[in-house]
């Protein structure tokens, strides 16, 4: 006899599922004789049959083949590339859904990685966006010829097929109009394109990025060799068809590599870099700055960064991650001391010359890695009264984990881009902090990308 647990899903196996939740990757989640089985497409409350595409040791992949109960919230997505791009995930759930399903995601993390009382925290409704469309300031497509016409896009979700995207439903609108005017001009000017295959060809891709409250624009254009044909030709396209460019910008990348940006970038018209404004603080945007995605939505996730730190004046605090120093210069009005530091040193420079702009004679940026530099400022009598961490996908370095629970700052801010290294993190660091509340911010509208702020307070004691 077959127990339950023997039963395996075959490959190709045709079943009915019932879909409990997304999983983080914005797919369905369903179960099947006790096997968790993941739908891309699939919304929670549906009954779909699918078939199983991929089987591992733990779990089942499956595409839909039949609807059988819809969920209320599928909606048709407006991006007639939805289906193949793989950019977005969600465009088929209705926004206000999406938010409360992102505020689910970091619910179940939280309970499948700490052993915290889920239910008892303070998990807010995640702060969405009015127009949650064209809202990426920046975008980065590659290229290709097919048939004498220049393509501009995506790769498609598994494949080497690249998707010619004509308008991009998540860009800003200047961004889309730019990259289809350069595609325009390099077929008109019939300029090499790059290959992949043969490696052969110069241009690779054109990244274009507007500063969206100030309305420049800057234009990259990525090539495998430094000697780019028709230069002058190209510009003079470019500033003819699209008058709002700031920047012309060719940057060298012959590697083979998925990295878009090589080490060299040259000036080519205009200045090296554009304008961009959030709040109250300007900053310069060069071709290869790191810059949020979303600046309306940045303006609310440091706008709720400052409400967790609620600083009266007194306060060191300490920017672990800094980069260009955004978030540290939101608090420096409010703070008596803001120090950073970032591994990129470039970053570090951006961060000092923004600081110098604004006035601000109250903040130190060094190069180095967090927990590295702060035990040696602890040693010397600099201790922060509240750390804020932005950390990459991959959450806090375990040392830093240990040198916060050593230097037991009052409160940490803790801004997080992935739900299940947030709450792995807030594991290890519960044992001397409390969670006071989580506040998701969708930055990433349509797309499975859930950010969120927590507030941990220093227990009573320690």
């Amino acid at each position: 006899m077959k127990t339950e647990q023997g039963i395996k899903i075959q490959l190709k196996q045709t079943f009915p599922l019932t879909i409990k939740r997304l999983g983080i990757n914005g797919e369905g989640v369903g179960y099947f004789k006790k096997q968790v089985v993941f739908v891309p497409g699939a919304l929670p409350g549906e009954e779909v049959v699918v078939e199983a595409t991929k089987i591992n040791p733990k779990f089942a992949e499956a595409k839909i083949k039949k609807i059988r109960v819809k969920s209320p919230h599928r909606v048709q997505p407006p991006c007639p590339f939805y289906d193949q791009c793989g950019g977005c995930q969600l465009q088929h759930l209705q926004y206000g859904q999406q938010l409360k399903e992102k505020r689910d995601i970091i619910i179940q993390s939280l309970e499948r990685h700490t052993k915290l009382k889920v239910d008892n925290l303070d998990i807010r409704q995640t702060i969405g966006m009015e127009n949650p469309w064209g809202y990426r300031n920046k975008s980065s497509f590659q290229v290709a010829q097919k048939n004498g016409k220049v393509l501009a896009g995506l790769y498609g979700m598994n494949s080497h097929q690249l998707i010619d995207i004509e308008h991009c439903a998540v860009q800003h609108s200047q961004t889309n109009e730019a990259v289809t005017t350069v595609k325009t001009i390099l077929e008109d000017l019939q300029i090499p394109i790059y290959n992949e295959k043969t490696r052969k060809g110069i241009v690779r891709t054109i990244v274009a990025r507007v500063g969206v409250e100030t309305g420049e624009l800057q234009v990259v254009l990525i090539t495998a060799q430094k000697e780019l044909p028709k230069k002058e030709s190209i510009i003079g396209e470019i500033q003819q068809r699209l008058p709002k460019v700031k920047s012309i910008v060719q940057n060298i990348n012959g590697e083979k590599t998925s990295l878009i940006f090589g080490e060299e970038t040259l000036a080519l018209a205009g200045e090296e870099f554009i304008q961009e404004t959030l709040g109250d603080l300007q900053f310069e945007l060069s071709a290869r700055t790191f810059f949020q995605l979303n600046p309306i939505q940045t303006v609310k996730l440091y706008d709720e960064v400052k409400k967790a730190a609620d600083l009266t004046g007194k306060e060191k605090v300490l920017d672990a991650y800094c980069g260009v120093g955004t978030i540290g210069l939101w608090l420096a009005d409010q703070a008596a001391e803001v120090r950073g530091m970032d591994v990129i040193p470039e970053s570090i420079d951006d961060a000092k010359k923004n600081a110098k702009r604004h006035g601000f004679t109250n903040t130190k940026y060094v190069p180095g890695k967090a927990e590295e530099v702060l035990p040696k400022w602890v040693k010397k009598g600099w201790k922060p009264d509240v750390i804020v961490v932005d950390p990459p996908r991959t959450g806090l370095d375990n040392q830093l984990l240990q040198t916060i629970l050593q230097v037991k700052p009052e409160k940490l801010i803790y801004v997080s881009c992935n739900p299940s290294t947030l709450a792995k993190d807030i594991q290890t660091l519960s044992s001397k902090y409390d969670v006071k509340y989580i506040q998701p911010v969708d930055m990433f509208p349509h797309t499975a990308h859930v950010e969120c702020i927590s507030q941990l307070i220093l227990k009573k004691g320690n």
